[in-house]
């Protein structure tokens, strides 16, 4: 079961490269069938709240979290899954009737910008923050969950033509879309888009419906995921929804038990270092056993608690960090 889900989330991060994969690289692996055949994947538009919609897989995987806001001369997006999906995604936008004009990629990995390429090419403007830019023109090397690929840069097509460091926001669709980076999480580029009128927030993966994924490789730290959400609740309320980079649609109460989960897990996992506890002993004390059945998702319970145990600072190792 544990390969199972790490081939899954790790094919699920890596796919849409393997078209411009090294010729060293070796064969790309069928998808898992719990990840299921990227044919056979059908996308679901539903309402999430005034003219933002919700563009998600089913079938099997898809890749993260589409959401979109219909303005009066285009369309807005966040997110374009995987690369083979992009074909099915592209009927999914025409249905709107209108053209794609901006595309805001909520960080690099594939299974949210497999789309780039095709919408960028055909007229869209890409928007991102500079470290997607940076590691998306550049070959990246991941390392996660024990999975190893080098990812080839991405096409010119492909990349973020508008970049910021802190925020920007659009006026767009009737709506003031504030699209602001957060501290190192998931990735060092990761942003989140906040629809202010419509009271929607898209939190790319950032928030999972599940343990949090962090990819160390990018830049990625624990602490960050608590720092997003902080930052999240302080401008949401009982009514906003929120949209994870993968998974159903959360609510401020979601998000806060999402959080204090981490924040739960984060303390134990350091309590049981600063006892001088083997990562293995750590694991095997089940740190995470209240939380399993509800958020294992696509990681199993020991990386995450593997993530948190790498985590921990030097000083509370040692057994010295204040009460």
């Amino acid at each position: 079961m544990k390969t199972a889900l790490l081939v899954s989330l790790t094919l699920s991060l890596t796919l849409c490269a393997a078209g411009r994969a090294r010729a060293e690289d070796p064969p790309k692996a069928p998808a898992h069938p719990g990840m299921g055949d990227p044919a056979k994947v059908t996308l679901k538009t539903t309402p999430v709240a005034g003219n933002i919609s919700l563009i998600e897989g089913a079938n099997g995987f898809a890749g993260g979290n589409v959401a979109v806001i219909a303005g009066d001369d285009g369309l807005l997006v966040i997110d374009d899954e995987l690369e083979p999906l992009t074909p099915k995604l592209r009927t999914a936008l025409a249905a709107f009737k209108k053209p794609v004009r901006f595309v805001v990629n909520t960080h690099w990995h594939g299974d949210h910008t497999g789309g780039n390429a095709a919408l960028g090419g055909g007229g869209a403007v890409i928007v991102a923050h500079y470290n997607v830019r940076k590691r998306l023109s550049t070959e990246q090397f991941m390392d996660l969950m024990g999975m190893k690929r080098t990812i080839p840069p991405s096409p010119a097509a492909a990349l973020p033509v508008v970049t910021f460091n802190d925020d920007l926001t659009f006026f767009f669709g009737g709506d003031e879309i504030h699209v602001f980076h957060v501290a190192p999480a998931h990735t060092d580029g990761d942003s989140v888009v906040h629809f202010k009128k419509a009271n929607v927030i898209h939190m790319g993966d950032t928030l999972v419906g599940g343990y949090p994924i962090v990819d160390s490789g990018s830049g990625g730290q624990l602490d960050g995921f608590v720092a997003a959400a902080d930052q999240v609740l302080a401008i949401a309320d009982d009514a906003t929804k929120i949209i994870p980079g993968h998974g159903p649609v959360m609510t401020k109460a979601d998000l806060k038990d999402w959080r204090d989960m981490i924040v739960t897990v984060r303390a134990r996992v350091a309590k049981l270092v600063a006892q001088k506890k083997t990562l293995a002993e750590v694991q095997a004390a089940k740190p995470t056993a209240e939380f399993d059945a509800k958020h294992q998702g696509m990681v199993p319970p020991d990386f995450f608690v593997e993530v948190a145990f790498k985590a921990v600072p030097p000083a509370k190792a040692a057994g010295k960090h204040k009460k």
